[in-house]
């Protein structure tokens, strides 16, 4: 079940927190590690939501989009090592082939008062507890690209010394950017597979769907238009009316009509088999970047 965004009047960690760590406006400095697409997307929701942007650090490789990064939100560039030292919380949000020196760069001035959130597909909680000081509190998190234009869907995990104060304010930051659900971390790569790679399958189907539009003689701009806005309804349909896709599938098939026509060659052509086949792949996929990052 998602939670509310955040509401910039009402502060979401009020109380002092576990110790050392104060409110999250005004008294907590994140630090996204990796200021991509995501780390981007998490710093400009944050800003849009209230916080103050001299209490968000980032880093980035490029100076130039570093540069258009702290003109475009106000917020702090800073070194890996800076910006572990200053944080409250931690965003590691890069790809998964650079964790290891990454890790290196963090495990000595990484607090174990500071929490540590990953974004990073497939990288257990116990990676970054093995790895950084005893007793570290580590969230794992799977977001998708949505989160661009907030509405992600994000699913997090508590490690071993996260506690459910950690899941609340990791929930509190996320929830600026989208919806958030709690999942034991064993779920997390099917998680992965589902809601992660999920933008990408739909990105997909709407490729073929205008393909098919220009086939059947329409301009490629006015079946794209067709489709996008055809899915953006689907999909609001799903949402608000509660109802099970199978029920709103069924309202637009007529017996001996153009739908049936179409879903009878789609499982000819064993659509749905795909579909299960390519999460599962995905869901391995996950699996395997976990494991090769364990120990030997």
């Amino acid at each position: 079940m998602g939670v509310d965004r955040l509401d910039p009047g009402s502060p979401p960690w009020e109380g002092g927190g576990w110790p050392g760590h104060g409110t999250l406006k005004g008294m907590t400095t994140i630090a996204v590690l990796g200021a991509g697409k995501i780390g981007e997307a998490l710093l400009s929701g944050l800003v849009q939501a209230g916080h103050d942007p001299e209490e968000l650090l980032f880093t980035e490789r490029s100076a130039e989009r570093a540069s258009e990064l702290v003109k475009r939100y106000g917020v702090v560039e800073a070194d890996v090592a800076g910006a572990a030292t200053r944080a409250d919380v931690l965003v590691v949000a890069v790809k998964p082939q650079d964790i290891e020196p990454l890790l290196d760069e963090l495990a000595p001035v990484v607090d174990r008062r500071t929490l540590v959130v990953s974004l990073c597909a497939g990288l257990p909680t116990s990676l970054f507890e093995r790895r950084l000081a005893e007793g570290t509190p580590v969230v794992r998190v799977m977001p998708n690209t949505p989160m661009v234009v907030g509405a992600a869907m994000s699913a997090i995990s508590a490690g071993r010394h996260a506690t459910d104060e950690h899941l609340a304010l990791v929930e509190r930051l996320l929830s600026s950017v989208g919806r958030v659900a709690r999942v034991p971390e064993a779920q997390q790569d099917a998680v992965t597979a589902l809601s992660g790679s999920g933008p990408a399958y739909f990105f997909y189907l709407v490729e073929a769907m205008i393909d098919a539009g220009i086939l059947l003689g329409i301009p490629r701009a006015l079946a794209t238009e067709l489709i996008i806005q055809s899915a953006v309804g689907a999909a609001t349909m799903l949402a608000e009316s509660g109802e099970h896709p199978v029920t709103l599938r069924e309202a637009v098939t007529s017996p001996a009509g153009t739908t049936i026509m179409a879903i009878r060659e789609l499982e000819r052509h064993g659509v749905r088999a795909a579909m299960l086949a390519a999460i599962e792949a995905a869901r391995d996929r996950s699996e395997e970047l976990g494991r090769a990052h364990q120990d030997d």
